[in-house]
Order: C-alpha cells, then sequence, then structure tokens
C-alpha cells in the first residue's frame, strides 16, 4: 500500500516540478488543476517515467478511485488515504473548497461523495491528504501536504454553523421552500412558477502555509518549496520511515523535524508532530 512518504521519496528524487508535459483538459481554465492532480497520482505511484497504457495499469492497481468534478475527493489509495488536490496561482490566496466544508476524514457517510467513490473499497473512513500547490506558468513552485487531522476542524464545528443558516434561511416568511443539501432553496420566484433559487456555501480555508507559518516559512528565493506536517500518531503508522531517513542523508536540503502544532479543535493543545520540509 502506498503512502504519503513514498510520494515525498518519489518528489525528491525525481526534482522536477514541471506540468507542462502531462496531458491536460481542453478546458483553459482547468488545466492546471488537471495537470496538478495526475502530477500527485505520479508522486503516489511513482508512475512518472512510464508509458500511458502502463501507468493506467499501475494506477488501477494502487488507486480505488479516481475523482470527478463534482465530488470529492481527487484520489483514493486502495486500503489507505483519500487525497484531495488543491491548485493556487499565489502565495497567499486561500483554497476555494465550494459547497464542501473542510474535512478532517472522509467518511463513506459522506452524501457529498458519489455511489462510485463509496462503493470502490470496503471501506468506513479514511485520513484524508490536502495537496495544495502554487503553481505559476505551469511550474510547481510551493507544494504541501498536510493531513485534514491537522489541518481543520472536526465536522461538528462546520456543521453547527451550516445547520445555523440553513434553518434561519427556511424560516424566512413568504416563500416556498424544497428539500436540497444546500443551505435552501426557493420555488416558484416568478408568477409562472417556473425559476428557483439555490442557495448554497461557498466554504474557504487559510492555505497551510499561513496556517502554519508559526513553524515553517518559505524561501521565496528558492526555486521550489515542499512543506509536509504529518502529527505523530500518522507517521509512527508509516513502516517506511527509515526510507526517507536514508534518502536525507543523499539529500541534505531534505530536513525532518520535530515540531509542536496547534490542535485544530483546540488551540491550547499542542500535538507532537513531523515537519518534513525541502527546498532547491
Amino acid at each position: 500500500m502506498k503512502n504519503i512518504l513514498d510520494a515525498i521519496t518519489t518528489l525528491i528524487q525525481r526534482n522536477n516540478f514541471n506540468l507542462s508535459n502531462f496531458h491536460v483538459s481542453k478546458n483553459r481554465i482547468n488545466e492546471v488543476g488537471y495537470a496538478l492532480e495526475d502530477y500527485v497520482k505520479n508522486l503516489f505511484a511513482d508512475t512518472f517515467d512510464c508509458l500511458e497504457s502502463e501507468r493506467l495499469e499501475i494506477w488501477s492497481e494502487i488507486f480505488s478511485y479516481l475523482g470527478n468534478d463534482a465530488n470529492p475527493p481527487d484520489i483514493m489509495i486502495k486500503n489507505g488515504d483519500a487525497i484531495e488536490v488543491k491548485k493556487i496561482q499565489t502565495n497567499d490566496a486561500a483554497l476555494a473548497l465550494n459547497s464542501s466544508y473542510p474535512k478532517q476524514i472522509l467518511s463513506a457517510e459522506n452524501p457529498m461523495i458519489s455511489n462510485a467513490c463509496r462503493n470502490a473499497e470496503i471501506w468506513s473512513e479514511k485520513d484524508l491528504i490536502y495537496v495544495v500547490g502554487v503553481v505559476h506558468e505551469m511550474k510547481i513552485k510551493s507544494l504541501c501536504m498536510i493531513y485534514g487531522r491537522d489541518y481543520c476542524a472536526a465536522d461538528e464545528c462546520y456543521n453547527k454553523i451550516r445547520q445555523k443558516i440553513k434553518s434561519g434561511v427556511e424560516e424566512i416568511s413568504g416563500v416556498e421552500f424544497a428539500q436540497t443539501r444546500e443551505f435552501g432553496r426557493v420555488n416558484r420566484v416568478d408568477p409562472l412558477g417556473i425559476t428557483y433559487l439555490r442557495i448554497r456555501g461557498m466554504w474557504h480555508i487559510e492555505n497551510p502555509w499561513k496556517v502554519f507559518s508559526y513553524i515553517y516559512q518559505r524561501n521565496f528565493r528558492a526555486d521550489f518549496n515542499f512543506m509536509c506536517v504529518i502529527n505523530l500518531d500518522k507517521w509512527n503508522s508509516f513502516e517506511n520511515r527509515q526510507k526517507l531517513f536514508e534518502l536525507q542523508k543523499k539529500f541534505p536540503a531534505l530536513k525532518i523535524l520535530d515540531v509542536k502544532i496547534k490542535n485544530p479543535d483546540n488551540p491550547a493543545k499542542l500535538n507532537n508532530a513531523k515537519l518534513i520540509c525541502y527546498e532547491i
């Protein structure tokens, strides 16, 4: 089973952060995002140098689900973690999560996921990795990998405010509401009764570099920056930790540091974690 440490190993050994060689969408708005997703798939599967037919076969062996534009996640590793890939174009930009609030884990009971994802393998919940890339002219300038457990609050935090807003909207008098998973839907807005209004949330979250600026600062003079934060319990669950320490001997720019990070549900509590960073 592949994991995040395999992806970091491939990233550093390959040492190429150009997306221009990847197959991308004909939609110019989304093509960089698709290229970044393919880059991440290749990182976890170590398939950069494979022919297309071989690459697809390996992906099928390693991944149980490769997502769509409408539902999270973007990638699920068989018997492993789920991955959500996010592209931003400026160093300080927030992540646009649209109608899906940030998540510590991915649950099979989540109504936002597709049936294809839910039935991709036998699972109930997966740890969720957010992979965030700052991309400029098809080149990755900064890349971050962070677990949802270390990045955002538990579901109840977001659900509480979501339910308050939804309830408040539905209490408005004089309009006809319909059942929806969004904040609300108003039917028969016009005299003919043919127009409806969807009321939906647009969630954003500060990018990980800003959230974890108290333990890591990017070097903007470098061509490429990488940051990964892994809580100690998750780190200790990996059997290939030693492989990363061996890689550190060959690549002095690779740093593996012991840090303390704020608990997303209670910032007064500090959790032990590993900070992995690399710059060239």
